[in-house]
C-alpha cells in the first residue's frame, strides 16, 4: 500500500525531553519510547468515507508523538493499516452499487492527500488489510495448533479468556464489554461460540462477498487480527504505543492485545495504549452511521487553509472529547494570522525560553493548548514591538512548524 509524501521538519537547536503519555490500561500518564528507536501502531481508516475531522483529529494527535520522539533524539517506527476489506465497505458497496476496490481505492487516496496538506509525517508502513491476508492465515494457524482457536460452522473463533490479561486494556467489567461488543461489530448472542466475548478471526466464504484462498479455506480475516498481524510483522513481539480514537480501546485494542500476545508469548504487547478523543458534530459523535461528518476534503475546497484546520485541532487537548464549531474553526483562522504576523517581526521576546516551554507542554502528555498560548503570547509581544531578540521570529516559526506540524511560511 503507497502511503503518502513526507514531510520536511526543521532542525532545532537542543533535544526534546522523555514524552509521557496517558496509558489507558494503567490510567496513568507514563514514560513512553524511551529506548533509542520507538514503535508505535496506530489502527487506519475504513476506506468508505475519509477523511472527516475525527479521524483528522486521530491522526494529528500520534503525528504529535511522532514529531516529540524524533525531537528527544528517537527514531521513529511507524506502522499504519487500512482496512480496505470489512462489513462497512462492502455494504457501502451495495447501498452505492459501486465496487469495494473502487470505493477503498478512492477514499485511500483522499485520505493522502488529506494526511499531506495536513502536514502529517507519514508512516514507515502502510499496509492495507488485503495485504495481510498470508500473514492472518499463518497466526490464525499457530493459535489453532495451541487450541486457542475453534470452529463455529465453517468460521474460526479466538477464545478470548485464553490470556488471563484479558480485559486490562480498556478495563470494563464483563457487562460493560458484552454491551459494547455488540454495538461494535461483535456477534456475543452466535450459537455455538463457547463465549460471548470470542471474537472471529477467520470468516468462511459468504455469497456475493469477496474471499481468499489460504491454509484455512476460502474466506477473508476478522477485523482485529488483521492489525495485530500487520503489527508483529513490521514491528515485532512488542511496542511502544498502541494507538487510536478511545472507541477502538475495546473491543479493537483489546481483542489485538490477547491475540498478539498468546501468539508470541510476550506481554503486554504494547507499552502503552493512547487513545484521542472523540468530536463530536450536531450534537453526536461524528459517525459514519449517523452521517453527521465534517470532511477535511470538504474544508479544503471551500478554501479552509489546512494549517488553520490543523490549529483547530491543536485547540483541544487530544484525550478530550469536543465539538467542532465554526467559532472554533474561525478562531484557529485568526490564531494562523497572529502567528504569521508574528513571525514576520524583525524581533521578538527570547525565543529560546518559548522553545523549553514548548517541549515541557508537549512532553508531558502533549498539552497543546498551553503550547498556543504560549505562541499566542510570544505572537502578540512580536507584534507589539516587544523583546529584542532577532533570532526569535526565525526559531519560533521552526518548532511551530517542527513540533506542532504548522507551516507558516506561504506560497
Amino acid at each position: 500500500m503507497q502511503s503518502w509524501p513526507s514531510v520536511d521538519i526543521p532542525d532545532l537547536p537542543g533535544s526534546g525531553s522523555q514524552l509521557h503519555l496517558f496509558d489507558t490500561s494503567s490510567k496513568q500518564i507514563v514514560p513512553v519510547g524511551t529506548q533509542p528507536l520507538a514503535k508505535m501502531y496506530v489502527c487506519g481508516i475504513t476506506p468508505y468515507d475519509a477523511t472527516h475531522i475525527g479521524h483528522a483529529n486521530t491522526y494529528v494527535a500520534f503525528d504529535l508523538v511522532n514529531r516529540a520522539w524524533r525531537d528527544a533524539g528517537r527514531e521513529v517506527d511507524y506502522v499504519q493499516n487500512v482496512t480496505d476489506i470489512d462489513d462497512p465497505l462492502l455494504e457501502r458497496a451495495v447501498a452505492t452499487g459501486q465496487d469495494w476496490r473502487a470505493i477503498a481505492e478512492r477514499e485511500t487516496a483522499l485520505f493522502r492527500e488529506d494526511m499531506t496538506e495536513l502536514r502529517v509525517i507519514p508512516p514507515r508502513h502502510y499496509i492495507g488489510a488485503v495485504e495481510s491476508i498470508p500473514a492472518v492465515a499463518g497466526y490464525v494457524m499457530k493459535l489453532q495448533e495451541s487450541g486457542e482457536v475453534y470452529a463455529v460452522d465453517d468460521d474460526l473463533y479466538f477464545s478470548v479468556h485464553s490470556d488471563p490479561d484479558f480485559g486490562s486494556v480498556a478495563n470494563l467489567s464483563e457487562a460493560e464489554m458484552l454491551d459494547i461488543f455488540g454495538q461494535r461489530g461483535g456477534d456475543p448472542a452466535r450459537p455455538g461460540k463457547r463465549d460471548p466475548l470470542d471474537c472471529l478471526v477467520w470468516q468462511s466464504a459468504r455469497p456475493d462477498e469477496p474471499a481468499w484462498d489460504t491454509p484455512l479455506g476460502h474466506g477473508r480475516p476478522g477485523w482485529h487480527i488483521e492489525c495485530t498481524a500487520i503489527a508483529l510483522d513490521y514491528l515485532g513481539e512488542q511496542i511502544d504505543v498502541q494507538g487510536g480514537g478511545s472507541d477502538l480501546s475495546f473491543p479493537h485494542h483489546e481483542m489485538g492485545a490477547v491475540e498478539a500476545q498468546r501468539i508470541t508469548g510476550a506481554s503486554p504487547f504494547a507499552d502503552a495504549y493512547v487513545h484521542s478523543g472523540m468530536v463530536a458534530w450536531q450534537g453526536h459523535k461524528m459517525s459514519k452511521s449517523r452521517g453527521n461528518l465534517v470532511f477535511v476534503s470538504a474544508l479544503r475546497h471551500e478554501g479552509v487553509e489546512p494549517m488553520a484546520i490543523r490549529l483547530a485541532l491543536l485547540a483541544h487537548h487530544y484525550r478530550s472529547d469536543w465539538t467542532w464549531t465554526v467559532q472554533g474553526l474561525e478562531g484557529a483562522e485568526r490564531r494562523l494570522a497572529l502567528w504569521r504576523t508574528g513571525t514576520s517581526a524583525a524581533a521578538g521576546p527570547d525565543g529560546q525560553e518559548v522553545l523549553t516551554r514548548v517541549r515541557d507542554y508537549l512532553a508531558q502528555d502533549l498539552r497543546t493548548p498551553e503550547i498556543l498560548d504560549a505562541i499566542d503570547e510570544w505572537a502578540r509581544a512580536a507584534v507589539d514591538g516587544v523583546g529584542d531578540d532577532s533570532s526569535a521570529p526565525q526559531l519560533i516559526q521552526d518548532l511551530v512548524d517542527a513540533l506542532l506540524g504548522v507551516r507558516l511560511e506561504q506560497g
